[in-house]
């Protein structure tokens, strides 16, 4: 079971970095950053694939979702100097206690 949390965790990880690339290719016009938005982006659905064959798919596409909402946000403030306002922290804040409750509490992964 672990091997497909560490696909999730991969999963999720090029995902990020595949948004990120996505910011950085202005409208895909930047040949490097869109190499990088397909690699990227093929690299996570892959690794999604291999997860959802032990975790199931809503739990899985719940954390991949979630986690990537939270780093993106957070490379959108601290790299590309977006804002985040008190209601988008707030809301930032549930969707982590929400991945907590899945992975750590929920007995759907198990």
């Amino acid at each position: 079971m672990t091997k497909y949390w560490v696909f999730l965790a991969v999963a999720i990880i090029a995902e990020v970095a595949a948004t990120s690339a996505l910011k950085l290719s202005d409208g895909m016009t930047k040949w490097m950053p869109t190499f990088f938005v397909i690699a990227g982006y093929s690299v996570a659905f892959y690794c999604l694939a291999q997860a959802i064959q032990a975790i199931p798919v809503g739990i899985s596409y719940a954390v991949w979702a979630g986690v990537g909402i939270v780093l993106v946000a957070l490379i959108g403030w601290l790299v590309f100097g977006q804002k985040l306002d008190a209601a988008a922290m707030v809301g930032i804040a549930f969707i982590i206690i929400g991945v907590v409750l899945i992975t750590l509490v929920s007995k759907s992964v198990k």
